[in-house]
């Protein structure tokens, strides 16, 4: 018997609780290939979870692997070296590579899906700024390693992040997770890919500004709904140093206040 869209969910969530991420990605996959109508916001998030991991485990790999092999070329530029260290440096290489290789068909596939089946069926501005984005995050990874093609994709992460923010911008509130999400990685792309600084800075600032305007006009309802996590904001922050203390600050204070209506 052919398994159901909830049997495909169920996979999923199993294998997620199971820390079976490569399993979660097969699961994902046949969700998103066998619906016939958009995704919920949960299979949403299960489709995020399960690329991210697998990505993100291959994504600490390459810079473990960079940075080792950077070590035994700085021996044998500086005449250090021992007997195995050509050695020890091409089967760094060949690692290296390999994961490389393994990203590119990881990325390709939720491009792919993206591409082909959850961009062209999403209906509703949360939805495309939530796939846009996706699409932007995997073209970035891609241009974190490659180097011949590096411009083409780090041009196609900018199209998709662009085009993510159009939609945002007119179709979500400032105070989105989504879009906040969206412009915290955005922030990240020109921060680490373009090496603008400067570029990055402004976007976040704005980002972080638009929401701190909109916190004190939400409903306490709205405000539940909206699950701002000023946690993680926090985090994301400290990756990318660019906001000014006081404003960011500023957007905690508020939105702990707005938690935790006894907080002075």
């Amino acid at each position: 018997m052919a398994e159901s869209r909830d049997d495909w969910i169920f996979m999923a969530k199993l294998t997620e609780q199971a820390e079976r991420f490569d399993e979660m990605v097969v699961a994902v996959k046949q969700l998103v290939q066998s619906s016939t109508t958009e995704l919920t916001a949960e299979e949403r998030n299960l489709l995020s979870v399960a690329f991210k991991n697998v990505t993100g485990t291959r994504r600490g790999a390459w810079r473990i692997l960079s940075s080792l092999e950077a070590k035994e070329e700085s021996k044998i530029s500086s005449g250090t070296q021992n007997d195995g260290t050509e050695r020890k440096l091409a089967q760094t290489i060949k690692l290296r590579q390999e994961v490389e290789n393994e990203m590119k068909v990881i990325c390709s596939e939720i491009v792919g899906l993206l591409d082909k089946t959850l961009i062209p069926h999403a209906s509703s501005g949360e939805s495309k700024v939530f796939y846009f984005k996706m699409k932007g995050d995997y073209y970035r990874y891609l241009a974190e390693f490659s180097s011949t093609d590096k411009k083409d994709v780090s041009d196609a992460a900018l199209h998709a992040y662009k085009a993510a923010v159009d939609i945002a911008n007119s179709e979500l509130a400032p105070t989105h997770p989504i879009r906040l999400g969206l412009a915290l990685n955005f922030s990240v792309f020109y921060y680490e890919i373009m090496t603008s600084p400067e570029r990055a800075c402004r976007l976040a600032k704005s980002a972080f500004d638009d929401a701190i305007a909109e916190l004190d006009n939400l409903s306490e309802e709205s405000y539940k709904v909206s699950h701002l996590a000023p946690r993680y904001i926090l985090v994301q922050y400290c990756t990318l140093p660019c906001l000014p203390v006081p404003t960011l600050m500023a957007f905690m204070a508020r939105s702990l206040k707005r938690r935790l209506p006894d907080l002075t």
